[in-house]
């Protein structure tokens, strides 16, 4: 089966939009599918198994949910169809991501050329099935988290080359997005305290260097909270603290009339078991690199219909 590869410039406005719309660069997204292809068909080859099969006619297939969870990235597996299928492909159903789903439940329906329809298949499936994950964990701490005012956020332990789209999954599960670069946001670290000397003189050289760059800090004791709120700072990522220790913190913040004016991240080794606990102590965020270095993919598989095979309707 040869693949059409639909140019940018030829894929249906209204989908391009909608991902645009989703806080994605629809042209970096474009490439990323295309990248993902040319793994399956390098160098403009065809699908060898389809290609010595006899026509199979025109079909239509569901991509259906094996588990409940929450689905993302079905947009990106819409684009995976048209990409290779073109005016050939209708995309008939798809749910809007962030939707819980059962095990069953249809989340995405799509006529075309059968042929052409299982060339594509892995490759829409794969980003469906991982983003999906990546929603579905974060939709997991959200609901641990529920009632307490203590919101989930991602971090930058991606996989290289997905940072936007996880991030976008982790949207889709109802987290929230840390920094997205080295650029867009300062965070002293332990190893910046140790070159520069500590934890106050670290934060204070990069606010003077990037005066209007937020700037959150790293601190592993209660002493260097107080240091560093003193200093100005006024984001502290709490490292590997103890649930005392980190309601101690947020007091600490209280007793100096900072509450609303200081946000409190916990941070290391903040399991689901411990969420609860963790949200109690009154910390603003917890953030777990979990929801996107160590994602289980959600399963997600495409069944054709029993009309498969038949004339194009």
């Amino acid at each position: 089966m040869s693949i059409v590869r639909v140019p940018f410039g030829d894929l249906p406005r209204v989908l391009v939009d909608e991902i645009a719309a989703a806080g994605l660069d629809s042209a970096a997204v474009y490439e990323h599918v295309r990248l993902a292809f040319e793994e399956d068909l390098p160098d403009g080859a065809d699908d060898a198994t389809s290609a010595a099969m006899p026509s199979m006619g025109y079909a239509v297939a569901d991509v259906v949910a094996r588990e409940p969870g929450t689905v993302a990235g079905l947009a990106v597996a819409e684009l995976a169809f048209v990409y290779a299928l073109g005016h050939e492909v209708e995309i008939r159903a798809r749910v809007p991501d962030g939707t819980r789903v059962r095990p069953g439940e249809v989340v995405l329906t799509v006529a075309g050329p059968v042929a052409g329809v299982l060339t594509a298949e892995r490759t829409a499936l794969n980003f469906a099935s991982h983003l999906s994950g990546v929603a579905t964990a974060t939709a997991a701490w959200v609901d641990a988290l529920a009632g307490s005012g203590t919101r989930v956020l991602d971090t930058r332990k991606t996989l290289p080359g997905w940072r936007a789209l996880q991030k976008y999954a982790v949207r889709c599960g109802g987290g929230v997005n840390h920094r997205f670069s080295l650029v867009d946001r300062a965070m002293v670290k332990d190893n910046h305290a140790v070159a520069a000397g500590g934890v106050v003189a670290a934060y204070e050289r990069v606010a003077a260097a990037s005066p209007d760059l937020r700037v959150e800090v790293e601190v592993q004791t209660l002493e260097e909270l107080r240091a560093v709120l003193a200093a100005g700072c006024t984001e502290v990522l709490l490292d590997n603290m103890s649930d005392a220790e980190m309601t101690e913190a947020v007091r600490l913040v209280a007793d100096l009339g900072l509450t609303g004016k200081v946000t409190l991240e916990a941070s290391g080794g903040i399991t689901m078991e411990r969420a609860a606990g963790v949200a109690a102590t009154g910390v603003d965020f917890v953030s777990v690199g979990a929801l996107t270095h160590s994602v289980t993919v959600f399963d997600l598989g495409l069944d054709f219909r029993e009309d498969a095979g038949g004339a194009r309707a």
